[in-house]
């Protein structure tokens, strides 16, 4: 069972590593394995004025910074060949490459992800039925991927999270093939341009939803936290809270027992 967590951008190492340990603290006594998320270069902005992050060779840097100081491992977001190219170049080697959901599709990228021989989870995009699943794993194989479900358009500005698709998923894939399926409870709660220059979100419904796809049986969760969110550069309102994160996680965890 693997937990996936930490702030939208790597801001710094010292903020880094205090998110790390906290979680993997918190990961170990209730027996999950804890990788700590952060991103280099938020790509995917709302508006051009949004927040990216410190770029391609300071923020790996820093990732990698915080995964020796703090002794965890990584999950860290490639958008294109050259980057994860360049970044095993450099030693700097996540153990878990992340695409994010708008380029889910795209074949090269995942293929070359898929070489490296590190695991790929690929973020499920928010145009695509659970079915629709099964061409992704057609390019990855069965081997070293997570599929992560993060919401689904549902007009404008607006996710949802179908659970009858995560039982599909979770039936289909992780049981039939052995891929696990990730439920990324902070993103599904995004209000995508919801703010007009950057996106919304609703973190107040993030603990429902993890509770929600524990019960479903769900076993591998992300998410986003951060010590301050609302002061976050990227993605503040739907990030949840780092006070809140081993209240919420032990709720989860008395679920799973339960089921």
């Amino acid at each position: 069972m693997r937990i996936i967590a930490g702030p939208c951008q790597i801001e710094s190492v010292e903020q880094g590593v205090k998110i790390a340990k906290h979680c993997k603290d918190i990961c170990n006594s209730l027996g999950y394995d804890y990788y700590f998320k952060a991103s280099f270069d938020k790509a995917n902005r709302s508006h051009v004025t949004g927040k990216r992050g410190l770029g391609f060779v300071i923020g790996t840097g820093m990732i990698k910074d915080v995964s020796d100081r703090a002794k965890v491992k990584t999950c860290v977001d490639f958008h294109d060949i050259r980057q994860i190219k360049t970044v095993f170049n450099w030693g700097k080697i996540p153990d878990i490459i992340q695409i994010p959901a708008f380029l889910c599709r795209q074949t090269d990228l995942i293929q070359e992800a898929v070489s490296t021989g590190a695991t790929v989870n690929i973020k499920k995009g928010q145009f695509l039925a659970p079915w629709d699943v099964a061409g992704i794993l057609s390019k990855t194989g069965m081997d070293n991927v997570l599929i992560t479900e993060r919401g689904t358009c549902f007009g404008y500005n607006n996710l949802v999270v179908d659970f009858t698709g995560l039982i599909y998923m979770i039936k289909q894939y992780q049981q039939t093939h052995g891929v696990p399926i990730v439920f990324d409870a902070t993103h599904s709660v995004q209000k995508p341009g919801g703010l007009g220059l950057s996106s919304g979100g609703s973190r107040e419904y993030v603990p429902y939803l993890l509770r929600a796809a524990a019960s479903v049986g769900v076993e591998n969760f992300f998410m986003e936290v951060h010590e301050d969110p609302d002061n976050s550069p990227s993605d503040g309102p739907n990030i949840l809270h780092l006070k809140d994160f081993e209240h919420v996680l032990k709720s989860v965890k008395r679920i799973q027992r339960a089921i």
